[in-house]
């Protein structure tokens, strides 16, 4: 009861922003997210309401056409009014903008910068919106086809390594190598801090999913707890002995915390004594990780997720496993960003694959795997 609760909190609290952000956009955003409420969660439907608004922003302020009415007016016809050149101009001005503090009356106060990832998200927005409109005969057609999407490059996915975690993790317990007023803080909350990296390093959740544990869902006597993932689907997941460990002494004094009221569940408190924040999270993570792995200034929650996947695939072999573990909804996105081939791994192709007649090796071509081609009479 307690984590529904605690969701039913995020997600009307996710609603309330959408509900704000739609009531200055054409009416059509509000049809299209009502449309795909079904389908999907509360935190894709408000990115898509903020693409959105940052879309429609774009055309009022920098598309003269588009400048003569505000927003809430526009209809179906006004969008259809897009063209292939203001899409393409909007892609560019992704690529550097300022967004204004809502209610600011002042200067822009922050400047923006989206990479090609951010911006392909962006326009994926926009062409949901439109599929909308052109499926249901509200536009004749679907412009935003028309603008390709950015090519994404692949980029090598950041994880620690075995020492690297082991320094974390000693870190989080001993405070070693962080600044005075670093090991203040550190001292109050080192077996928090050091259960909730063994937690993400030994079973791969999301920092959604971390944020929102309660104390009743842990079981340390099955070494289980129940996490809400994606969606709001619930499963059992399992953790090793050290995890346990981390746990079962963290969980011994969070029981002496007296915790806000609505908070009294929550495993992991701020120092407000309060559920701590995802934001909170991650920033932890970032200042453990500047010591433990100077050299990776990125590693981030979603790093040590990473990290925990290529190690469980490592030492299985097994990416249904993984992907199971991990939440994915198909292996392909496991695959994707998870099972890499280690260097190990390529050295292992030769090892076991030998050209004919390389006799210093021992092994017979049929040995190496190799069938010579049939001869073929002309």
């Amino acid at each position: 009861m307690a984590d529904s609760a605690y969701r039913d909190q995020v997600d009307a609290k996710r609603i309330l922003q959408i509900r704000a952000i739609t009531r200055e956009l054409p009416q059509a955003c509000s049809d299209f997210l009502r449309a795909i409420a079904v389908t999907t969660g509360t935190f894709t439907r408000l990115a898509y309401a903020i693409d959105m608004r940052t879309f429609f922003h774009f055309l009022q302020a920098e598309r003269v056409a588009f400048s003569d009415r505000p927003l809430i007016l526009w209809t179906d016809e006004d969008l259809a009014r897009v063209s292939q050149s203001d899409l393409t101009a909007y892609v560019e001005y992704l690529t550097y903008y300022f967004k204004e503090d809502d209610g600011a009356q002042e200067q822009p106060v922050k400047a923006l910068v989206n990479h090609d990832l951010a911006i392909k998200r962006k326009l994926c927005s926009i062409r949901s919106l439109y599929d909308f409109l052109f499926q249901n005969h509200r536009i004749p057609s679907n412009v935003t086809l028309l603008v390709p999407l950015p090519k994404i490059h692949e980029k090598p996915i950041l994880r620690l390594t075995r020492d690297e975690m082991t320094k974390m993790l000693s870190q989080a317990e001993t405070g070693e190598g962080m600044t005075e007023t670093q090991k203040r803080y550190q001292k109050i909350t080192a077996k928090r801090d050091y259960a909730m990296l063994s937690l993400f390093l030994g079973t791969g959740i999301r920092v959604s999913e971390c944020v929102g544990i309660n104390l009743s869902d842990v079981n340390l006597e099955e070494n289980a707890f129940l996490v809400t993932r994606k969606g709001g689907n619930q499963v059992v997941l399992y953790f090793p002995p050290e995890v346990a460990t981390a746990l079962g002494e963290y969980i011994e004094e969070r029981k002496e915390i007296d915790a806000l009221p609505g908070h009294e569940d929550a495993l992991f408190l701020s120092l407000q004594k309060r559920r701590i924040t995802q934001r909170a999270v991650q920033n932890l993570v970032k200042k453990y990780a500047a010591t433990a792995a100077p050299l990776k200034p990125k590693i981030s929650p979603h790093k040590l997720r990473s990290t925990f996947a290529t190690n469980l695939y490592n030492a299985t072999g097994d990416i249904y496993l993984v992907a199971d573990v991990l939440g994915h909804s198909s292996v392909d996105t496991t695959r994707k960003h998870y099972a890499d081939m280690t260097d190990a791994r390529r050295r292992m192709a030769a090892e076991y694959v030998h050209l004919p007649g390389s006799e210093e090796n021992g092994d017979s071509p049929a040995e190496a795997g190799f069938t010579p081609p049939e001869k073929t009479v002309t």
